[in-house]
């Protein structure tokens, strides 16, 4: 829990300070840990650098500027980013959107480009469903705040661990199978914990995420291969709307860990 805590807090701080001249100690400082311990959490949950991580940040929203507000000349767009010439900002925006700043406004864009599973230990790219960079999805709640939510929390994964770790770490990716297979084209599938997953539909029906997560319990009880043999896997599986005003990265994670709470207790 601490790891998510300290996720949690990172995230927010740097969305607050995308403008200023932060770097990793000032992050880690803000966490009150050290440099060493952000960077291995950060490599861990979300497989990039807190250095990388900020400058996708920016670029997703120089982008938005960049496609949203035409006026504005690309100088003056890089130095509100903290690039003091334009080379340096064309550069970085390169890196992630593979274009020229010039090119891009000229195109069709897409502003989720980078499509990859957010799983520890490896993970599968043929899934038919979206999955999201985590830089992304900040831009993502804020689109969808009054969208459902559709969490997943496996069941007795401490019986799964004891077969093995590598049991365990199949049992993470045959879950985020399942929701794939339940989710449809325009939701997202991300991890929220250890055991935990979400999928962020593109829905305000409430009807259709009870179906999703219906869809996720009818397969309880099937088995996946733990290498070792057959393991039997379930699903705690809830519906869930949460009602917020501005999307507060704290604020989400904890309702929506309430929300699995809530449904582990109910036995659903």
């Amino acid at each position: 829990m601490r790891r998510v805590e300290l996720l949690l807090t990172s995230l927010e701080y740097i969305e607050g300070h995308l403008r200023d001249d932060i770097r990793t100690e000032d992050v880690a400082a803000a966490c009150f840990c050290s440099k060493s311990t952000l960077e291995k959490m950060f490599r861990c949950v979300n497989c990039i650098s807190v250095h990388d991580y900020i400058v996708r940040r920016r670029m997703m929203q120089a982008a938005r500027l960049l496609a949203g507000s035409p006026e504005r000349t690309i100088l003056d767009i890089a130095l509100e980013y903290g690039y003091s010439t334009h080379e340096s900002f064309a550069r970085a925006f390169r890196q992630v959107w593979n274009c020229k700043p010039s090119e891009f406004r000229k195109m069709k864009y897409e502003l989720y480009p980078r499509l990859r599973i957010p799983t520890e230990n490896g993970g599968q790219d043929n899934m038919g469903n979206r999955h999201v960079d985590i830089s992304e999805l900040y831009d993502l709640f804020q689109e969808r705040k009054d969208c459902y939510f559709v969490c997943c929390d496996i069941k007795e994964m401490i019986r799964i661990n004891e077969i093995s770790h590598k049991t365990g770490d199949l049992a993470i990716i045959e879950a985020m199978d399942r929701m794939s297979a339940a989710a449809g084209e325009g939701d997202v599938v991300f991890r929220i914990g250890g055991d935990e997953f979400c999928i962020l539909t593109d829905s305000r029906e409430e009807a259709y995420a009870e179906n999703i997560a219906e869809a996720i319990r009818a397969r309880n009880g099937e088995t996946f291969s733990g290498g070792d043999g057959e393991v039997a896997l379930s699903l705690h599986t809830t519906a869930v709307r949460l009602e917020q005003k501005r999307v507060c990265y704290d604020e989400l994670y904890a309702g929506l860990h309430e929300a699995m709470r809530e449904a582990i207790l109910a036995g659903k």
